[in-house]
């Protein structure tokens, strides 16, 4: 398949009749590799939000199964993003969050910014190191799915367009985001996942290549150093010779989506009612939350 075959076909569609069909294509053969840490940048920045990071920090999840915690968001988001929110796989995905999501008390403005992040994070990472940016009408079709998910899921009040929920979760972070313990303890928990990935040698090196990618206002909120300007200019410089090497090769011509392969938590594979919480967990936020109602 030719590297622009596929940006073709996705620019004869309309970006909201036919947003599904647009984000399986992006997210699972245009930049699959970029929407995975892309949308691991989107987890990190809900972290920056005291509101968020207390709550899972309460929860224990990210001290206590980090990987599973990650591997799980992941999968589920994939699946609908892969079949679309309607169909089977979908539906029963969303179903999973929000039963998770019902065991705690979690205001509709945090739902919603963590709406925005999975929507903007992808059209940030791809324009700063992809192998070309998003166009406006696949930016509008992201847009048109996270909007519909989010319905599916029960935020209230999201914002009508892609400019006013980007304008809408800028604000939010400047009233909303600030430094506490809880940040860094989830923040640091998460990083040290990412870093369990490489060798034990190159723990410290992906430490610190790991607090290039984040700016400022998030390290200021994780309490978090900045790292060396060499560093930083090595990340972001080798990120974006990988964008502009791409463009060099043919396309994906089979879906790369993460459901297709091993995942650590699920090396031989899940059933998505499997994934989230075990029982134990749930059962126990099920019941704290029953009991603190009136």
């Amino acid at each position: 398949m030719g590297r622009y075959d596929l940006s073709r076909e996705i620019a004869a569609l309309d970006p909201e009749r036919d947003h599904l069909r647009i984000m399986h294509l992006l997210a699972g053969y245009e930049f699959p590799w970029d929407y995975i840490r892309a949308l691991e940048m989107a987890l990190y920045r809900t972290f920056c939000a005291p509101t968020t990071s207390e709550l899972l920090a309460k929860t224990g999840e990210f001290h206590e199964r980090p990987q599973r915690r990650y591997d799980d968001t992941a999968i589920l988001m994939a699946e609908i993003i892969e079949w679309g929110y309607d169909s089977g796989r979908g539906k029963e995905s969303l179903r999973r969050i929000n039963r998770f999501h019902r065991m705690y008390d979690i205001a509709n403005v945090d739902f919603l910014y963590v709406l925005s992040t999975f929507h903007l994070e992808p059209i940030r990472w791809i324009g700063r190191y992809g192998w070309r940016s998003l166009t406006p009408n696949e930016v509008k079709a992201s847009y048109f799915f996270w909007r519909e998910v989010g319905r599916r899921m029960n935020i209230r009040d999201i914002p009508p367009s892609h400019e006013t929920f980007e304008q809408w979760s800028l604000e939010h972070e400047r009233t909303s985001f600030a430094y506490c313990d809880a940040n860094q303890r989830i923040a640091t928990a998460t990083r040290e996942l990412f870093v369990s990935w490489a060798p034990r040698p190159l723990h410290g090196v992906v430490r610190t290549a790991i607090h290039s990618l984040l700016d400022d206002t998030m390290r200021t909120c994780f309490g978090f150093p900045a790292a060396p300007k060499a560093m930083t200019m090595f990340v972001t410089g080798a990120l974006k010779t990988r964008g502009r090497l791409l463009r060099l090769f043919p396309g994906h011509n089979s879906k790369q989506f993460i459901t297709t392969k091993p995942q650590r938590s699920w090396p031989k594979g899940y059933a998505i009612s499997d994934l989230g919480p075990p029982p134990l967990i749930a059962n126990q936020a099920e019941s704290t939350r029953s009991t603190s109602t009136p």
